[in-house]
């Protein structure tokens, strides 16, 4: 057994015993179009939506907004990217990307948020180390509040999850806002089922 498997086998004999996830509360719905409760908090954090009737309009979109030199990686085979990505591109690779799209598994009105997993990213760093992100996003497919996600069996299924709010923003102690400091520079959610 070598030093790292010696390791490791002390590690996992040291865990604590698994225990059950406790049980979430479900609060009563705040109510209202779900829709419009989700635009609203979005732009709150920072975010845009916008709507679009097929995934052609969604290349057309990115070309206006980026530019048609713009690099694309595109995590959704409904629009096409510049750039093919696929579980083995190196997350690193992926500095030079303008646009990155993706599909989103859900939204949560309650906060403006949009759900993904590794299954969605195909590449965690898409989400974060792209310029602008584009989400699509089905309305059928949103939550009402925080609390809904943890009752579903994707997400206690999914090895690697996030629900991202807006794009990155930080502020300093004079409360200049920076957009994109840390992360993606815009996010912008296109609705569009799925």
């Amino acid at each position: 057994m070598t030093t790292r498997e010696a390791f490791l086998a002390k590690v996992r004999a040291a865990q604590p015993a698994g225990r059950s996830r406790p049980d979430v509360p479900l609060f009563d719905s705040v109510g209202g179009d779900l829709r419009a409760r989700f635009t609203a908090a979005l732009q709150t954090m920072g975010g845009t939506c916008v709507e679009a009737a097929s995934a052609s309009e969604v290349s057309e979109l990115i070309r206006e907004r980026f530019g048609a030199a713009a690099s694309i990686a595109s995590a959704s085979e409904e629009v096409p990217g510049t750039r093919a990505i696929d579980p083995d591109t190196d997350p690193a690779s992926l500095q030079e990307v303008d646009v990155g799209v993706v599909r989103a598994r859900f939204g949560v009105a309650e906060t403006g948020s949009v759900w993904f997993s590794e299954r969605e990213y195909v590449v965690n760093a898409l989400g974060y180390i792209v310029q602008h992100l584009v989400v699509l996003l089905d309305p059928a497919q949103l939550l009402d509040g925080l609390q809904d996600v943890y009752r579903r069996d994707d997400f206690r299924s999914a090895r690697y999850a996030a629900l991202v709010t807006g794009p990155s923003a930080t502020a300093d102690i004079e409360g200049v806002l920076i957009r994109g400091a840390q992360g993606v520079r815009s996010l912008t959610v296109v609705w569009l089922a799925g």
